[in-house]
């Protein structure tokens, strides 16, 4: 029985699986890290922490698996995609510590370019907004403020997103390069020719001597030297950023398939087919994987905060001590008693991009409790997917028949139910909520040889539960009325 491990390195903490070819579970780590906070606004990752969480999550997984040291096939990785990471290309060691894809810092760089009319080229070339969520303008500010930019041009220091900083780490220093599903996320790529735009470095201040070698999302990469617990010459057969591989975990690979997930944000993609829809919504355009005889695009959608408004109410509030605590609590009350949360902690994502907004709560009374605010923090969540989903049917064109969902908060009843009452289309969700993973897991099996196609992935996915639209469409809509009259004060 060959084995797959997948490392799925996210915005607080890495999980490590160990899957075998039926996918079956045989080992599973998990590690947080810090995060770091140096000024309102900016978020920052220390690589060697990451890197740190990626070898404890690794052995912990392993141990459980008991393998042998041939039974690994390939190694997979998926990662928080627009945190930008810069290192030594001949010690590895990083010169700044990572700024994260939550971090604003770059706001006022981002409206500089758009005022100077870079915003409608950039998007035709890359299908990306000028915003700070992207890495780009992260990149220039490390080089110009850390006093960079002279090492960069000359070729000695590399970028990346996580995964070519943990792709370089794992290969023991022999790979610098990313899969074209993190390439299109640092505003510097060009979709149409899948390569890296000297137009496009050029407006946002980016060496090209930084950046690293693109690949297709499955096939081997490289391979594993002085990873601990690992044998050397162990794969790295596939890489996709988190959100596109949570789209090929679930088994999105008709056009029109559509997935959230529910992590720190929430990611909204459908699968557009062999080519790039540009959006005129307020969504982006991104590759969303390249595997052998395939290239597919995708339609994304972000909102910034989803699961950390639980974690708000959790650390922020003292509303409870475990976020798995929320749904009794929510559920306690029949209805939100007309509490609205505009979750905007830090800006609203699409298809507003307003990175100026701030978090709302409307509709307060004195008999407003936490049970009322935590259900209306979960409705939150839900509503921002409405707007979401909502722009990206207009720009694909046809409706939404079924969204698939995934992450820690699709096991929320409450809020799967609320989420499938506003959208009015059926959701669906997995046995594994851990598609992330499973998506990184598929694409370097894909790789490494271990299936031999997707209609093979396809076969082995598998629905938990399918929840169906039950709410009066009236008190919907008047549900999305105050939405939106809380949106416009945020």
């Amino acid at each position: 029985m060959r084995h797959v491990i997948a490392i799925d390195q996210g915005t607080t903490g890495t999980t490590v699986l160990v899957l075998d070819e039926e996918l079956r579970p045989r080992g599973r780590g998990y590690r947080e890290f810090r995060q770091h906070y140096p000024e309102p606004g900016w978020v920052e990752h220390d690589p060697e922490e990451i890197w740190g969480s990626v070898t404890g999550a690794l052995g912990e997984a392993l141990a459980a698996a008991r393998l042998g040291p041939g039974d690994v096939a390939a190694i997979g990785l998926t990662n928080q995609r627009e945190t930008a990471v810069l290192w030594e290309r001949a010690s590895g060691r990083p010169v700044h510590r990572a700024i994260v894809w939550q971090d604003r810092r770059t706001a006022s760089a981002c409206a500089a370019l758009t005022a100077a009319g870079h915003a409608e080229r950039v998007r035709a070339l890359a299908g990306l907004p000028i915003d700070p969520y992207f890495s780009a303008t992260k990149v220039a500010w490390m080089l110009d403020h850390a006093g960079l930019r002279a090492r960069a041009e000359a070729g000695e220091l590399a970028f990346g997103t996580v995964d070519s900083f943990l792709l370089h780490r794992l290969t023991g220093g022999a790979v610098h390069a990313t899969d074209v599903s993190n390439a299109s996320r640092p505003l510097v790529f060009d979709l149409a020719r899948l390569d890296w735009s000297d137009e496009l470095l050029g407006i946002f201040g980016v060496p090209r001597a930084l950046l690293p070698a693109v690949a297709p999302s499955a096939g081997v990469l490289g391979q594993t030297r002085g990873v601990p617990g690992v044998a050397d010459g162990v794969p790295v057969a596939g890489i996709a950023g988190d959100q596109q591989a949570a789209l090929f975990g679930q088994a999105c690979f008709e056009p029109g398939d559509a997935k959230c997930t529910y992590g720190t944000g929430a990611f909204i993609l459908m699968n557009t087919g062999d080519a790039p829809v540009a959006s005129r919504s307020g969504l982006v355009t991104t590759v969303a994987w390249q595997v052998p005889g395939e290239l597919a695009y995708a339609l994304e959608g972000s909102a910034f905060i989803a699961g950390a408004a639980v974690q708000w109410l959790r650390d922020g509030l003292g509303f409870f001590t475990s976020a798995a605590e929320i749904e009794a609590l929510a559920t306690s009350v029949p209805d939100s008693g007309g509490v609205v949360v505009v979750p905007a902690f830090t800006g609203l994502g699409a298809p507003h991009w307003r990175p100026d907004a701030r978090g709302v709560i409307t509709g307060l009374t004195r008999g407003t409790t936490r049970a009322h605010l935590a259900r209306a923090t979960l409705e939150g969540i839900a509503l921002q997917n409405v707007d979401i989903l909502r722009a990206m049917e207009r720009d694909a064109g046809k409706a939404l028949r079924v969204l698939k969902v995934d992450g820690g908060a699709a096991a929320n009843d409450l809020l799967m139910q609320f989420q499938c009452d506003v959208l009015g289309v059926e959701i669906s969700r997995p046995e594994m909520l851990e598609t992330t993973a499973l998506g990184a897991a598929f694409l370097a099996g894909l790789g490494a040889g271990v299936w031999t196609s997707k209609d093979a992935i396809a076969a082995v996915w598998r629905e938990q539960r399918r929840f169906r639209p039950t709410a009066d469409r009236a008190a919907v809509d008047a549900h999305l009325a105050r939405w939106a009259a809380a949106v416009a004060k945020a």
